[in-house]
């Protein structure tokens, strides 16, 4: 009997503890959650809220291809947030933020030079940190009704004009300069006539461009609504980066230009390596690599001073060195690579040392990307033979 007792005493305060062991790991966790949410949002947020306002303009690059000539309306597509966007406290929206977006309505290219357009709706962003923000943004590639016309007839008369030089240049041909002498310039004035004509013919039977939009093309989306948003630290927008022992990599400044070709495809950095690790390196060591893993070798094109110099220990250079990329827009690290290994010693964002760069510096840059981007859809030669 007293076994028997002792047992049920037994049982029944294994009973109790594991009822109260339970009670004691569910509050924990939710405690956890709670504490690990606030600690979140202290590392990310200053505690103060900005506003993203009516009528401010976000700069974004499209993830996809958006053509007039295949896309719908209705169609969804993704963009990024290529420049932050920043109030008087600090910034709202980081680089790197996904928006989504919807076309809402096409056109396609018409007669008298009308060149299609697209219409795009934005209805809400997903930051870096997983946060999804609701807004209301617009962007078209449709050009105002008066400046259309101005460049239309521009063009037109830019048509007519060569039209008439071209008929001058027949008559000139076709009946001498003796004939253009004695009809006192006559030949030249109906042949010109009639090339002005042509052209003219040619102006109105001449449709606009097809719109093509790719990624790297910066796209500028007006918000409708006010929308408010915490301030975020500069410490929680930083990008990982990797060290090595003794090298010092310092870039003071970061220009976006053009290649020879006409093509903004060139990142173009001023740096100072002050070399004293273990460790001889040559430019040719060098490269950007992008957050897709793509790695871009110095550019020829660019200061190659740098690029054919060996840095020994002890060795401290400054310079500039250019990178030709696929994308300027996209994040990338400068990295030194071991010559055995292949494996990169370091890695420094760009877009942490751009918070350094000049005012100046950053005006320019945006101004040659806004320049760029004209949305023409270019014929496909094959499509004009048809």
């Amino acid at each position: 009997m007293k076994k028997f007792i002792a047992m049920l005493t037994l049982i029944s305060f294994l009973f109790n503890t594991s009822i109260a062991y339970a009670d004691v790991l569910e509050g924990h966790a939710e405690k956890s959650d709670t504490y690990y949410q606030d600690k979140l949002q202290k590392e990310l947020f200053t505690g103060e809220v900005e506003h993203l306002e009516k009528k401010d303009v976000i700069n974004m690059t499209v993830s996809q291809v958006l053509d007039s000539t295949i896309n719908m309306e209705g169609d969804e597509f993704f963009a990024e947030v290529t420049t932050e966007v920043a109030g008087d406290k600090g910034v709202i929206i980081p680089k790197g933020t996904i928006a989504h977006g919807k076309i809402i309505q096409t056109q396609d290219p018409k007669r008298l030079g009308r060149s299609g357009w697209i219409e795009m709706d934005f209805d809400y962003l997903i930051t870096p940190d997983g946060r999804e923000i609701p807004i209301e943004g617009k962007m078209s590639t449709k050009m105002h009704p008066v400046a259309e016309a101005g460049k239309i007839a521009v063009q037109d008369v830019g048509y007519t004009l060569a039209g008439g030089a071209i008929g001058g240049l027949m008559a000139l041909n076709w009946l001498g300069i003796e004939a253009a002498i004695a009809s006192q310039g006559y030949t030249l004035a109906g042949g010109a006539a009639v090339g002005g004509a042509i052209g003219l013919g040619m102006a109105l039977i001449r449709k606009g461009h097809d719109v093509l939009i790719a990624p790297g093309d910066e796209i500028r989306v007006k918000i409708n609504t006010s929308v408010p948003l915490p301030v975020y630290k500069d410490t929680a927008l930083m990008q990982h980066e990797l060290f090595y022992p003794g090298l010092d990599i310092h870039i003071s400044d970061i220009k976006h230009e053009k290649d020879p070709f006409g093509e903004l495809n060139t990142l173009t950095l001023t740096v100072m390596i002050s070399n004293l690790s273990d460790k001889t390196l040559s430019g040719l060591d060098m490269a950007l690599i992008n957050d897709y893993n793509s790695s871009f070798r110095p550019s020829i094109f660019g200061d190659t001073k740098i690029m054919f110099k060996q840095i020994k220990p002890g060795d401290k250079v400054a310079g500039q060195i250019s990178f030709s990329v696929d994308n300027i827009d996209r994040k990338f690290w400068l990295a030194f690579f071991d010559r055995r290994s292949g494996k990169a010693l370091c890695k420094i964002s760009l877009d942490n040392a751009y918070r350094g760069v000049s005012v100046k510096t950053k005006k320019k840059n945006a101004k040659l990307r806004r320049k760029m981007t004209n949305f023409k859809r270019e014929d496909d030669i094959l499509d004009m033979m048809d």
